[in-house]
């Protein structure tokens, strides 16, 4: 490895950051104490701040030379709503808050580069240091583009990165298009008329109307979507009724559908609805459909990413950075930002869980656990990707 010597010096400080966010976790849009950190310490180090974008969003700005250049680097900084059952001294002391999915590291990572860019500007242009709340579900990426983020900090491109299990310590995974799926959830009812279970022609029983449409569902992603196209439709609950002897007015199907493709989504959606009301109809129900966009796939520019990934071999080697990684169900609110500029977003892998001990949960590596925690070996190699990346965007003439 190639790491910027200045960052591995200051890792212990960057740590000690790292591990007191990962004690004072905050859900979305309530990141009041990690945007004030985190305006301090860019504050400290010279670089002129600018908060409540999104809330609680902050960007930083480092300024060299006189190129009209510029890029964006993306950290989030919001927890998750679940209990830590981690017993070392930085576990969370928010019952029922946790950093869970590393966003405490992806911090602290952004801020050793910013760090390092501040002292030896070795670059010729802007970098935006953009700290973004609510990734975990709220759509933060999206409120703060809404609030002007790329209209006030116009920027040439954007990058992101997050930590990953499955990848070795320090390693690097990305692929150019589609890299992260969508995220969508629909709520449908069907109603009914109950009636007694003894007498079930007297009703219309909407759990079977119900069952009938989870079922027709499948076929969508088996035989209407081509099968060259990967998508997922999951019915992850079903409610209905209150007593054994009794047919219930309405049914609920909920879940979600991911896609790597809107034109796929398009398709889902259009045919989820139609069988729901075509069937309901069959059977003399009503269907009250509801279906909800959360987060567009994440699909990374290929000229952004050919960049990349040049920037972490810098770091790392050729070796130990993955250029066909698999890409993931999982989705990731970086692609409303990718949607509006380009760039690339990337993974660096976690390692096995040797930094921490395990015993519960899914172990120390696996996201969204009650066992997880940051690798901090991955700071000062995080830190120096965003460097190089900056460096060689932004070349000194």
């Amino acid at each position: 490895m190639k790491l910027v010597e200045p960052i591995l010096t200051s890792q212990a400080e960057i740590q000690t950051i790292r591990r007191d966010l990962h004690a004072h976790p905050e859900l979305c849009y309530e990141e009041h104490r990690t945007a004030e950190i985190v305006a301090e310490r860019l504050t400290a180090w010279g670089i002129p701040v600018v908060r409540g974008l999104g809330v609680t969003g902050v960007v930083g700005i480092i300024k060299n030379g006189n190129s009209s250049r510029a890029i964006g680097l993306r950290a989030d900084m919001d927890a998750l709503p679940m209990q830590e059952l981690n017993g070392f001294a930085h576990a969370s002391t928010h019952a029922g808050k946790m950093h869970a999915c590393g966003h405490d590291g992806h911090t602290a990572m952004l801020l050793g580069a910013a760090h390092y860019l501040s002292q030896h500007r070795n670059f010729d242009g802007t970098v935006y240091l953009i700290f973004q709340p609510a990734e975990e579900g709220g759509g933060g990426a999206k409120r703060m583009i809404e609030d002007g983020l790329f209209e006030r900090f116009p920027m040439d491109a954007v990058y992101g990165m997050h930590n990953w299990p499955g990848i070795a310590e320090g390693n690097f995974g990305v692929v150019a298009g589609p890299m992260m799926a969508s995220s969508n959830e629909f709520r449908v009812t069907v109603h009914g008329k109950g009636a007694h279970a003894a007498q079930p022609h007297r009703g219309i029983d909407p759990v079977m109307v119900a069952v009938q449409i989870a079922q027709a569902w499948q076929t969508i992603i088996s035989r209407e979507k081509n099968p060259l196209e990967t998508a997922v439709l999951s019915i992850t609950q079903i409610h209905a009724g209150s007593a054994t002897n009794i047919i219930p007015d309405d049914a609920e199907l909920v879940g979600t559908v991911r896609t790597f493709s809107t034109g796929v989504l398009d398709l889902i959606e259009r045919r989820m609805r139609e069988m729901a009301e075509g069937i309901a109809a069959g059977f003399g129900a009503t269907v009250e459909f509801g279906f909800k966009r959360n987060y567009p796939p994440l699909v990374n520019h290929p000229e952004q990413t050919a960049f990349a990934i040049e920037a972490m071999r810098a770091v790392v080697g050729a070796a130990r950075v993955d250029t066909d990684v698999e890409p993931t169900m999982g989705a990731e609110d970086f692609a409303f930002m990718l949607q509006a500029k380009p760039g690339c977003y990337v993974f660096i892998g976690n390692g096995e869980g040797e930094h921490r001990a395990g015993g519960h949960g899914l172990g120390p590596c696996q996201l969204h656990n009650a066992s997880y925690d940051f690798n901090d070996n991955l700071l000062p190699i995080g830190a120096s990707y965003w460097v190089r990346l900056v460096e060689m965007s932004l070349p000194v003439a």
